[in-house]
């Protein structure tokens, strides 16, 4: 027989038939767990279900997985990857238990490194759901993951962006304009990455060229990258294309992945194809954007919620050394975040999931025009993420995408980020735009922002 899961609130019991009600109804108040069907019905029954939660060992979530390694490959690899000796010496803590650790004040990054070997996604999504706002922050910015290519990202007292310099064409000189004027101000540390219209081959490979022609041109401690399908990727580098680091969307389900016409066995083969072609010095080759509400988009959710979905999309990341992962917190839409509100919890959710996953997490601060949030909202998330010790940002120019058609961060918004909270750019970036005469002790010149530094006669060099 099933067991049975029941906590009582102001003299009324509420019942759970399940592990994974318990972990659905215990979520924060998400739209697309309402358009699931799987979400609490009142903020009473969702008090229980925490209350429940909280009292639940890591062992019993061990025993239980949500979705069953028997039919779901991410369950595997999530599975797969627990050390055993770790887990063993943590399997009777409950739920509660673990927020106490990672909450303490003499518990270190160092510690929670060690500790989260013994971890699988839904533990970590189970302690999650029972932090406030400011835990949340407060846990993660105990947790630092670097990662390398050319430089070095997720370092202590930096912020990093990446460079996001799309077009609605493709037009290679638009592209390049664009990222003269976010490289002035200090942008593209994390990254050059294009989201591309054209997913063809050639398309894909002449902004490959394009991007990498540049960094080579003016000596950038950076990596290039064009987000098209993983597959179109592979194939433009087999034919000669230079890029530094592979892309690809994931999802939180073998469902959810085969909707995005992936599977864990082309990642495996993508991956070792990165590390042959990668013209970037390494180890860390791949980047992995998440987002809650993705599997329900495809009809892949298998029931369960979308922050646990998205914590498993962290447990899948992870098998492959990533240097960048980012969670594109509103740009799903309202079906999934209804506003502002929602939106920047769930931001604070999946940027702890992710660094107590262990992946060097960021995010994509963003949102649509249908949704009920604004540019306010979003400056308030980036500020709350900058103090959680969000690895990186995404960088756009005025922070309105005129190719994906949504607002993000801008280039002044990453410059700004840094001078309010004191942080740099990757050191290697920071000494290469000194040489640039773009930054002078952390503080940007009165060059900043001049494209011309990147032309013939422009400002390069001369101080």
């Amino acid at each position: 027989m099933a067991k049975r899961y029941s906590a009582r609130v102001r003299g009324e019991t509420f019942g759970f038939s399940s592990l994974k009600e318990v972990f659905a109804k215990s979520n924060e108040e998400k739209s697309g767990d309402l358009l699931a069907g799987v979400a609490a019905s009142s903020a009473a029954e969702r008090i229980a279900a925490k209350r429940v939660l909280s009292e639940t060992t890591l062992e019993e979530i061990y025993n239980n997985p949500l979705i069953s390694p028997d039919e779901d490959e991410v369950s595997r690899v999530i599975l797969e990857s627990v050390r055993m000796p770790i887990y063993n010496q943590i399997k009777n803590w409950t739920v509660a238990e673990l927020r106490e650790f990672l909450l303490a004040d003499t518990t270190t990054n160092e510690d929670i490194a060690y500790l989260r070997q013994g971890l699988t996604s839904e533990m970590i999504a189970a302690v999650c759901k029972i932090m406030s706002n400011l835990d949340l922050i407060y846990a993660a910015s105990k947790i630092v993951v670097t990662s390398h290519c050319n430089n070095t990202l997720g370092i202590k007292g930096t912020l990093n962006a990446r460079l996001q310099p799309n077009h609605p064409t493709d037009d290679v000189e638009g592209i390049l304009w664009s990222m003269r004027e976010g490289l002035a101000y200090g942008v593209g540390d994390a990254v050059i990455g294009i989201n591309p219209v054209n997913d063809s081959v050639a398309s894909v490979s002449r902004l490959m060229e394009a991007t990498h022609e540049m960094i080579t041109e003016f000596g950038i401690p950076t990596q290039n990258c064009v987000l098209a399908h993983i597959t179109t990727q592979m194939e433009a580098v087999r034919n000669g294309a230079p890029v530094s680091v592979f892309f690809q969307s994931i999802a939180g389900t073998e469902k959810g992945n085969k909707a995005f016409g992936i599977s864990v066995s082309l990642l495996d083969e993508a991956y070792e194809v990165i590390k042959r072609y990668s013209t970037a010095a390494g180890p860390n080759l791949m980047y992995f954007e998440t987002g809650q509400g993705s599997e329900l988009s495809s009809d892949a959710h298998e029931g369960v919620d979308q922050l646990t979905l998205e914590a498993r999309c962290y447990g899948l990341a992870k098998r492959y050394n990533p240097l960048l992962v980012n969670t594109v917190v509103g740009f799903i839409g309202p079906e999934y975040l209804y506003d502002s509100r929602q939106v920047i919890r769930a931001g604070l959710e999946d940027h702890f999931m992710g660094k107590l996953t262990g992946v060097p997490m960021g995010c994509d601060a963003c949102y649509t025009n249908h949704m009920k949030a604004d540019q306010k909202d979003i400056e308030n998330l980036a500020v709350l993420l900058t103090a959680a010790n969000c690895n990186y940002f995404m960088g756009v120019p005025m922070g309105d995408d005129v190719m994906l058609n949504y607002q993000c961060t801008s280039y002044h918004d990453i410059a700004t980020l840094r001078q309010l909270l004191g942080l740099r750019p990757a050191p290697e970036f920071e000494c290469w735009m000194e040489k640039m005469g773009l930054i002078r002790e952390g503080i940007l010149t009165d060059r900043a922002g001049d494209p011309r530094v990147f032309t013939k006669g422009g400002f390069a060099g001369n101080g």
